[in-house]
């Protein structure tokens, strides 16, 4: 090799100085392209588990939320029901405590004999046009009888204008009402077969199961749950 093509000591140090330049830029370069390419997988790699764990806190939260939910609509509907059960059975002690003062003061009917005979010339009357028959017997508490006589007389006379027919009704003193009954008639038809209770206890009953609906709006008010009456 000609000396002029050859390079001196300083120019080769100059020149691995520039290569190792080069090399040191490149790899720095390269050094950040990794670095940058690393923090956007790992930005990305994070966002990703971020999502996935808020996804899962708001499952695990909407889990919660609706079984909260639930046990509180549960709780609200048993203190419901218990409280409407209380009511009910409030209710239900006032009006039985109501036909049981009733069923008390049925007896007073009978101490005017005036007003109590023309209650039983009109129990009489209900029997007579409900059976229409000619003979009939009629059943009182033995007490009773003398006021029964008068009022199936009364009974008998307003029938058989009223309707134009004939009547004959008499006591059956073989079968008497109990003497614990409060009083009223029994009215007997059909051979014996038919019999029109007309007693108190009955009447009484009857008012009991008929009337329930009206005594329970006048004291309680109307149903707003109910959407039918008869």
């Amino acid at each position: 090799m000609s000396q002029s093509h050859a390079l001196s000591d300083d120019q080769v140090g100059q020149e691995l100085k520039k290569m190792t330049a080069f090399i040191k830029q490149e790899a720095m370069e390269k050094g950040r392209e990794i670095e940058i390419k690393a923090d956007e997988e790992f930005a990305i790699e994070k966002s990703k588990l971020v999502r996935q764990e808020t996804a899962a806190i708001d499952s695990t939260y909407a889990k919660k939320f609706k079984s909260a939910q639930m046990s509180q609509q549960i709780t609200r509907s048993t203190v419901a029901n218990k409280t409407r059960l209380k009511v009910l059975s409030a209710r239900q002690e006032l009006l039985d405590t109501i036909f049981e003062q009733a069923q008390k003061k049925l007896g007073e009917a009978t101490k005017d004999k005036g007003k109590y005979t023309e209650i039983l010339k009109n129990l009489a009357l209900e029997g007579f046009y409900a059976l229409n028959e000619q003979k009939l017997q009629v059943r009182g508490r033995k007490k009773d009888n003398d006021l029964i006589k008068k009022a199936l007389e009364g009974a008998c006379k307003e029938y058989k204008e009223k309707t134009k027919k004939e009547i004959e009704a008499t006591i059956d003193e073989a079968n008497p009402l109990p003497e614990g009954s409060t009083g009223g008639l029994s009215i007997v038809g059909g051979g014996g077969k038919i019999d029109i209770n007309n007693t108190f206890e009955e009447r009484l009953t009857l008012l009991q199961d008929n009337a329930l609906p009206s005594v329970r709006t006048t004291l309680f008010g109307k149903n707003e749950n109910r959407k039918f009456y008869d």
